[in-house]
């Protein structure tokens, strides 16, 4: 039986093309800066995004702390959505290893603060108060369908922080794909934010690895917050040199991945008992919703997989598929006809 698994892009598997990079890459001592291939990596990425330098980390969590610990000291305050994965999916960490204070704010259903919650949220001078000291975007937002910002919106938060002495960190796991759905270089999404992460281990398909991006003197203190965290790494061009390769070759191919995303949500639209909002499928995210008390979303899962397709469960009646490398169009097609089936006899 053929495994169709749309739980996240995260279970991509490498290409050939990545294999043989990992097989063939220089390597040396990154903690020394003597990796080739990561500093390759490194100076091709902070190049993709505008930045000036760049700091490869072993995952987007990683990350995502790395850049909170650099912009902040114990006791400041970090602005961000109540909806962010860095809130609801990253085990408090800004507070258990940073005594950093997230303040949430309510993220719109297209993944957006409103600028006036953020304004109204920037604490003053008061003694009672923590700093605040950083706000914090998504794009693409997980949680909100995957929406992608818009660089105007990006601009304008920006321009708000700036206005407060602020700092904007964007984590963008998925900016690619935010670039590739608006259609504009990825260098619009961060010509205004003073640092950012993108995934290489998601849509663009690397087995494992983040990169942070920012200016020169942000990147080395990110690699002190980096060694904080035990993320020093020796010969890490086995990692560095499948990114090179996502980011040469797996960029332009996500709007596959977008495209099969609509196909399975206009596919869902037409199962009865499930409900869908098609407006909100923009990437390759794709939430849906069952209809009643049976099945739940928990059952549901459940008897997918025992068809050989795997999605998430998200809430009591909420899920989630995710499109990715190495499905394709056919696979959504059987995946659909899985889930009418499965719908048909529950």
């Amino acid at each position: 039986m053929k495994t169709i698994d749309l739980r996240s892009d995260t279970v991509t598997l490498p290409s050939p093309a990545m294999r043989e990079a990992i097989y063939r890459a220089e390597l040396g001592d990154d903690v020394f800066g003597e990796d080739p291939t990561t500093n390759h990596l490194e100076k091709m990425a902070a190049e993709r995004v505008g930045k000036e330098a760049a700091l490869l980390v072993v995952s987007g969590t990683m990350g995502n702390l790395v850049c909170v610990l650099t912009h902040c000291a114990r006791g400041e305050e970090v602005l961000l959505g109540d909806r962010s994965h860095m809130f609801l999916y990253e085990c408090g960490s800004m507070s258990a290893v940073g005594s950093v204070h997230p303040h949430t704010l309510q993220n719109q259903p297209d993944g957006t603060i409103r600028l006036e919650d953020i304004k109204a949220a920037i604490r003053g001078g008061n003694v009672h108060f923590p700093r605040t000291r950083l706000i914090v975007l998504e794009n693409t937002h997980n949680r909100c369908s995957g929406r992608a910002l818009e660089p105007e919106y990006m601009d304008a938060v920006a321009a708000l922080a700036k206005e407060h002495g602020l700092s904007v960190y964007l984590d963008g796991a998925r900016v690619f794909n935010a670039a590739v759905a608006l259609g504009v270089d990825v260098k619009e999404l961060a010509r205004s934010v003073d640092s950012l992460s993108f995934c290489l281990s998601k849509g663009l398909s690397a087995p494992v690895g983040s990169v942070v991006c920012g200016s020169s003197e942000f990147i080395a203190e990110a690699r002190r917050s980096r060694k904080v965290l035990g993320g020093g790494m020796r010969q890490v061009g086995i990692i560095a040199a499948a990114g090179i390769t996502a980011l040469e070759e797996m960029v332009e191919r996500l709007e596959q991945d977008h495209e099969n995303a609509k196909r399975l949500a206009e596919g869902i639209s037409l199962i009865k008992r499930l409900s869908i909002d098609l407006s909100n499928v923009q990437t390759d995210i794709v939430y849906f919703e069952t209809a009643g008390d049976r099945p739940t979303a928990e059952e549901l899962v459940a008897e997918l997989g025992k068809k050989g397709v795997k999605i998430l469960c998200v809430a009591p009646s909420r899920l989630r598929a995710v499109t990715h490398y190495g499905i394709t169009a056919e696979d959504i097609d059987l995946a659909l006809e899985v889930l009418g089936e499965v719908m048909k006899g529950a």
